[in-house]
C-alpha cells in the first residue's frame, strides 16, 4: 500500500537544532522567520490537479541523540512540547497569512524528528540494524539524506547551525540537490536544562511494543498529525538480536457512527480516512526504498467487533493495524497485548474508561500518554485575532463547513 504522493510537489526544510527549553515563544523566535518564508513560497499558485504540496520539516533534537535504547517515555514530554509547539507555529503563521494547510489544494506539512547533537558532531553507530535504521519517527540525518524521497527543493536556514546541518545532509546524500536559503531566527538555549518532573527515569520506565490510538481522522489535519506522531513515538525499538513484532493499532471510527456529524455529506469514507492516515504514517515511519516489495498490506474481514482491519507489515517487523471501530473502546479491550494508549488532553476521560474496562477483565492497565490541544494563544494567555482562522486549520468540522460553503458558491 504505497502512499498517495504521485505527482505531488515535495520540499524539505532543514531547521537548526531546537531551542531549550522549547517554549512556544522560543520556538517562534527560532523558527518563525524560516517557516513564514517557506510557507509563503510554497503557497504561491500551483497546479491544483497535483494535490497538496508536501513539506517535510526536519527538526534536529539534541535531547533524542544517543537515546535510541532508552524507553521512549523518558523523552516523551519534551518531544511532545516540541512537536506541538512547531505544529502550532505552522497554524499561527498560516492563519495570519491566509495560507492553506488544511485541504487537498494547499500545503501538507509533516514534521520529521532527527536525533542530532547540538554541536553537530555525529558519533559513529556501533551496531548497524538496516531495517530499524530506516524506521521513524526518530531517524538520523544520514538516513534522511540517503532516503529516496524526491524533494524538488531543499530549504536551508541562513545561520551557522543551519549551514552545518546542510553540509552534513549534502555530504550524506548521493543526489544533487536544489538548495534555497531562508531567513534565520534566534535559537535560545538555556545553560540549565529544564527538569521533566513527570518523566520516568530509564530505570523505572516501561518499554512498549504495542501501542494504540483512536479517532475519526476525517480530513486529516495538523491536530491529527500531532496525535499520530506522538503515538508513533510512544512505541519503543525492539531489543537487539530479537525479532520482536511491534504493533501500532489505529482505531478509525466506522462510517455508520458518523451519520449525525455536522456537514455529514462532506465526511470522508472509512477507506479514504484509512488511506490518508496510512499516507501520513508512512511519511514519518518509512524511510526505506520507494515501492519496497517487503512492505505488505493485508485486509481482514472477520465477524464480531474490530473484525474489519488492514494490517501493513514493514521489513523491521513493525505492523500498523488500521481497525474499523464501532464503539469508543475498539481493540484496547479486545487485545490484551496493547500496553499503551495515546490520547489528546480533551479525551482524558476516555483513557480512564478504557482502563476501567480492562480492570474488569483483570488485564494490565494501559500507560496513557497525552498530547496537547492546540490553541491560538501565543503568550500570557493572549488569543490572537486570527483565532477563527486558526481553528479552521485543526478542526474536521470546520474543514467540512468550508467545503460546504465552497460547494454552495459553485451552484
Amino acid at each position: 500500500m504505497a502512499p498517495l504522493l504521485n505527482g505531488r510537489r515535495r520540499a524539505l526544510l532543514l531547521l537548526p537544532p531546537a531551542p531549550s527549553p522549547p517554549t512556544f515563544t522560543a520556538l517562534k523566535a527560532a523558527y518563525g522567520p524560516s517557516l513564514s518564508s517557506v510557507l509563503t513560497k510554497l503557497a504561491r499558485p500551483h497546479s491544483k490537479h497535483q494535490g497538496a504540496v508536501v513539506l517535510d520539516i526536519a527538526l534536529p533534537c539534541d535531547h533524542l541523540h544517543g537515546k535510541q535504547d532508552q524507553p521512549r517515555s523518558t523523552t516523551y514530554a519534551t518531544t511532545q512540547r516540541l512537536v506541538a509547539g512547531l505544529y502550532k507555529l505552522v497554524c499561527v503563521i498560516s492563519a495570519k497569512e491566509s495560507i492553506d494547510v488544511e485541504d487537498a489544494d494547499g500545503i501538507d506539512p509533516r514534521l520529521l524528528l532527527l536525533a542530532y547533537p547540538r554541536n553537530g558532531k555525529l558519533d559513529q553507530a556501533l551496531i548497524s540494524r538496516p531495517e530499524l535504521d530506516t524506521q521513524g519517527p526518530i531517524i538520523d540525518i544520514t538516513t534522511l539524506a540517503s532516503c529516496s524521497r524526491p524533494w524538488d527543493t531543499i530549504y536551508a536556514v541562513e545561520s551557522e547551525e543551519g549551514e552545518q546541518i546542510l553540509k552534513t545532509f549534502l555530504s550524506s546524500g548521493a543526489q544533487d540537490r536544489n538548495v534555497h536559503r531562508v531567513p534565520a531566527g534566534i535559537v535560545q538555549v538555556s545553560s540549565q536544562a529544564e527538569p521533566e518532573s513527570a518523566a520516568p527515569t530509564s530505570i523505572t520506565a516501561k518499554k512498549h511494543h504495542s501501542v494504540a490510538v483512536g479517532g475519526t481522522f476525517d480530513h486529516l489535519h495538523i491536530g491529527h498529525k500531532l496525535l499520530l506522531t506522538m503515538f508513533a513515538l510512544a512505541l519503543d525499538t525492539p531489543p537487539e538480536s530479537v525479532d520482536t513484532e511491534q504493533s501500532l493499532t489505529i482505531g478509525i471510527t466506522g462510517d455508520e457512527l458518523l451519520k449525525n456529524k455536522k456537514f455529514a455529506e462532506f465526511l470522508e469514507s472509512w477507506a479514504q480516512r484509512q488511506q490518508s492516515v496510512h499516507d501520513f504514517m508512512s511519511s514519518i515511519l518509512d524511510f526505506g526504498p520507494n515501492e519496497d516489495s517487503r512492505v505488505v498490506a493485508k485486509e481482514l474481514t472477520e465477524p464480531g467487533p474490530n473484525g474489519h482491519a488492514i494490517h501493513v507489515t514493514f521489513p523491521s517487523h513493525l505492523v500498523i493495524k488500521y481497525v474499523e471501530i464501532w464503539d469508543p473502546f475498539g481493540p484496547t479491550i479486545t487485545d490484551e497485548s496493547i500496553s499503551a494508549l495515546v490520547i489528546s488532553a480533551e479525551t482524558r476521560s476516555g483513557g480512564k474508561a478504557v482502563n476501567s474496562k480492562r480492570a474488569e477483565k483483570g488485564w494490565p492497565q494501559l500507560e496513557v500518554f497525552e498530547v496537547d490541544v492546540l490553541d491560538a494563544e501565543e503568550k500570557d494567555g493572549d488569543v490572537e485575532p486570527a483565532d477563527e482562522s486558526f481553528q479552521s486549520k485543526i478542526s474536521s468540522t470546520e474543514i467540512r463547513r468550508m467545503q460546504a460553503g465552497k460547494s454552495k458558491s459553485k451552484r
